[in-house]
């Protein structure tokens, strides 16, 4: 846990499941709790980036809409009034916290140019630098197919990269890998690290995520492995409890470390 306990570049990603009730409206005890965590953390000396969903669900719940969109049009308009409910949030509670919030959207196209992804690893480390918390997401109110990463999850394996981030926490509504499902297997035991991506490991993962999510277990091996050839290693946790992070910077293990492989 040493790569992990000394890193001071963290990017920490929250998914839907985490930053929302069951109704779809936002968790802001949760929220509160979170924002106060990630700002104590920066205040100790490290420098905190998160990654954050939510945008499509709190523009449900801001527009009304009683069922899920279906067409494409509707998830980028709920996202888009969305995105603006989230920033003002977390702008009004991080400054509460005397943290400055910039916001990031991005799509895979930021990724794969090389002039925006130059200008993106530019934007991060200025605003790292000037001490500012950035909050990412994926630009869901443009965003189409074939320039979408696919969930947060992904994201965040990227925005790890581009921002030369030392360690992912991704919290999600499961506490890591398990052997077996935990759902359907009383006896089903938490694996503590992975060192190897095999066949073995992804077999393990299961299907797709919740409702209000898009990830699963397979989404999150995916993006520890992207991590983890950049030489970055990831923790998959239960965000339960945002002050589980407490727990990660102690030395302690509560989920699933992903070891980065060797460099080459």
């Amino acid at each position: 846990m040493k790569e992990i306990k000394d890193a001071q570049i963290i990017v920490v990603k929250v998914g839907t499941s985490t930053l929302t009730y069951p109704s779809g409206m936002l968790n802001l005890r949760r929220i509160d709790v979170l924002v106060k965590t990630l700002c104590d953390l920066q205040n100790s000396g490290k420098k905190m980036i998160l990654v954050s969903s939510g945008a499509v669900s709190a523009g449900l719940a801001k527009i009304g809409f009683v069922r899920r969109p279906e067409t494409i049009e509707e998830k980028q308009a709920a996202a888009a009034v969305g995105q603006c409910e989230l920033m003002n949030m977390y702008d009004s509670r991080f400054s509460f916290y005397g943290h400055k919030v910039a916001q990031i959207l991005i799509t895979r196209f930021t990724v794969e140019s090389d002039a925006m992804r130059r200008n993106a690893e530019g934007t991060f480390h200025v605003l790292l630098n000037m001490g500012c918390i950035p909050v990412v997401n994926e630009n869901d109110s443009v965003s189409y197919e074939g320039i979408k990463f696919g969930g947060n999850d992904l994201l965040a394996a990227y925005v790890a990269t581009l921002s030369k981030a030392d360690c992912i926490i991704n919290m999600s509504d499961v506490d890591g890998l398990y052997d077996k499902d935990p759902r359907t297997n009383p006896d089903a035991k938490l694996i503590s690290r992975v060192e190897k991506f095999d066949d073995e490991l992804f077999a393990m993962a299961g299907g797709t995520g919740t409702v209000r999510g898009t990830g699963g277990m397979k989404a999150k091996i995916d993006a520890a492995l992207i991590a983890a050839h950049a030489g970055i290693p990831s923790m998959v946790v239960n965000g339960a409890n945002p002050e589980i992070l407490y727990d990660i910077f102690e030395g302690k293990t509560p989920g699933t470390l992903f070891c980065a492989c060797e460099k080459k």
